[in-house]
């Protein structure tokens, strides 16, 4: 997706905030998602970090049922959109909207040439076969995934910008920030392609990456301290404000 397109479908030019949340039970999806929409966010990412993904599906149909036009976004863990996009077709064909779908590792294999890379058309070609209309944001040079060396970054940014929606990278671990350069180059070869962080930033470390980003997914930089499950107001308004200021 385009640049433009992108901040044209959220209504800003500013880096968009989409909170990630570790989704305990309904209850707690829809504190958090009341929190970031009154923080002035214009969706949120929901994921099983604590149990499998099939019981995170009843989840997903009540919090959509409360939500009706909100922005919501799944990540089962460590599931690629192999797995993911024909679960997401089968909920699209109940009348079940998920609008975004980021997978940590989109099988980006930098080892291997532009024409050869076998997992990630696999994705393509299964996502297209699932009838799923929503955003693919594929995890590239990603935390807990095959190690990337830095002199990989360009050509697997490169590669990225065939295969999904959004890029997505972030730093080494959950809550740790992203190395600045890695970044820019990140941006520069992703070209017009919408790019991605999704670990360590904080209201305190976002200028330093917000002219390169379209798209903040973030957790623990916002959440309460020491609690992975909830959102702190106050860290997300001082986020929204370091992005806009």
């Amino acid at each position: 997706m385009l640049r433009s397109e992108f901040h044209l479908k959220f209504g800003s030019d500013n880096p968009i905030v989409l909170p990630v949340i570790h989704v305990l039970d309904h209850d707690q999806a829809y504190r958090n998602i009341v929190i970031a929409k009154l923080g002035g966010c214009p969706g949120v990412f929901l994921i099983n970090h604590d149990f499998e993904k099939e019981k995170l599906l009843p989840i997903i149909k009540s919090i959509r049922a409360e939500f009706p036009d909100y922005w919501i976004g799944i990540n089962f863990l460590a599931v690629t959109g192999e797995f993911a996009f024909p679960i997401l077709g089968a909920l699209q064909t109940e009348g079940i909207r998920v609008d975004g779908y980021w997978a940590d590792d989109a099988c980006i294999d930098e080892r291997r040439p532009i024409h050869e890379q076998i997992d990630a058309v696999r994705i393509d070609e299964v996502r297209q076969n699932s009838g799923w209309k929503g955003l693919y944001i594929g995890g590239t040079a990603f935390k807990k995934q095959r190690e990337v060396s830095p002199s990989d970054y360009a050509y697997s940014a490169q590669l990225a910008t065939q295969h999904m929606d959004i890029v997505v990278t972030s730093g080494v671990a959950t809550g740790q920030a992203a190395d600045v350069e890695k970044i820019k180059t990140f941006r520069e070869n992703c070209g017009h392609t919408s790019l991605a962080v999704a670990s360590g930033i904080t209201p305190e470390n976002v200028a330093e990456y917000k002219k390169n980003v379209d798209l903040f997914m973030v957790a623990t930089g916002i959440n309460i301290e020491g609690d992975f499950y909830n959102i702190d107001a106050n860290k997300l308004k001082k986020l929204m404000y370091a992005i806009k200021h």
